[in-house]
């Protein structure tokens, strides 16, 4: 049984509870630039989590429920198997070790205007 380990950006969600429901890692605070293309926030919180392989299935679903529908965010998680890319509404779960299975993920996240540069998904990059 092999846990996942991603980011959920918490100003990402209109509704928190779903990180009750998460161990997180760790919490940094980030100044959100020009780059990131977020002119409505001036900071953000990235929580580390850890997610167990049993919940990891349902926790996906109800995230791409509880994201921003204002604007266009995506959360994640992975282990050495599966990578969960979650956008509001929409799942993918990427077999890693099948990389052109990015390729419809990156086109999706661009396609609801998220930079490019943030959604490049690497299978190599570990966990």
């Amino acid at each position: 049984m092999k846990n996942y380990k991603g980011v959920i950006i918490e100003e990402s969600l209109e509704n928190k509870d779903v990180l009750l429901k998460v161990k997180i890692l760790e919490t940094e605070i980030e100044q959100v630039t020009d780059r990131h293309q977020s002119p409505w926030l001036k900071q953000w919180t990235l929580h580390t989590v850890k997610v167990s392989e049993e919940q990891a299935g349902g926790l996906a679903e109800e995230i791409s429920k509880k994201l921003d529908s204002e604007h266009a965010w995506y959360a994640d998680f992975k282990n050495d198997k599966f990578h969960y890319i979650i956008f509001r509404n929409k799942l993918f779960k990427v077999d890693r070790s099948e990389p052109e299975q990015y390729k419809e993920v990156k086109k999706y996240g661009i396609s609801l205007g998220i930079p490019d540069y943030q959604v490049d998904f690497s299978p190599e990059i570990d966990v």
